[in-house]
């Protein structure tokens, strides 16, 4: 449970690389091969850490990647309510770092909680990345800032399967935060705790959903 800072006060999971494309070899007379761009190495000497996703050079964006963007979600009708959204987004795959990160904390916060106690967790999640410097500025970041979620510990999310659907409605539920598709009741709150425990904070209570109170 969020053990949020009232007292006091997300982190990168590594991104999952995509498939690569090979050229089919043809013995063709006075045939000339095509230069072929060799990626870069990682760093051999690099150490494990938290990082935003790197943008894309300009080389690589173009008709792939509007192709990728077009593949990557179906549509979503913004009129649907949160039970046919998350049917329709939910995926093993959240698509980006940060995403991956809001997915964790929905997961691990409120995975038993109904859709609409999931939605409200990410969306305090989100709201502490965007308040303007009292939180860390990324989702990873806020998972990651100390004392505040009791599942995080060091510097490595906690491993889930993928496979499972609780992870894949997070997953919707961290698509549909992020691209601000529903809101949330709890509006711009930015701290929750579980019912059974009373940490006596002086804030304003805004909403009560599944398992957990709401305060800004």
């Amino acid at each position: 449970m969020l053990i949020c800072a009232a007292l006091t006060g997300w982190t990168i999971a590594p991104a999952e690389a995509g498939p690569t494309g090979g050229d089919t070899l043809v013995k063709v007379a006075n045939a000339t091969l095509n230069k072929v761009p060799i990626p870069e190495l990682i760093d051999p000497n690099g150490q494990p850490q938290l990082t935003e996703p790197q943008a894309n050079t300009p080389d690589m964006q173009g008709d792939d990647q509007n192709t990728d963007d077009q593949t990557a979600q179906p549509a979503i009708d913004k009129s649907e309510d949160l039970p046919a959204m998350v049917a329709n987004l939910r995926s093993p795959d959240a698509g980006s770092h940060e995403l991956e990160c809001l997915a964790t904390g929905v997961y691990f916060e409120s995975k038993s909680e109904p859709l609409a106690g999931q939605l409200a967790v990410g969306q305090v999640i989100a709201n502490r990345a965007a308040s303007g410097g009292r939180f860390p500025s990324t989702y990873c970041g806020v998972l990651f800032q100390r004392g505040q979620f009791s599942f995080v510990h060091g510097h490595s999310l906690p491993h889930v399967a993928h496979s499972s659907r609780q992870w894949q409605t997070a997953v919707a539920i961290a698509k549909i935060v992020d691209e601000n598709l529903k809101n949330s009741v709890v509006g711009d709150a930015l701290f929750f705790h579980a019912r059974y425990v009373s940490p006596g904070w002086h804030l304003k209570r805004v909403a009560s959903i599944g398992n957990h109170v709401f305060f800004r």
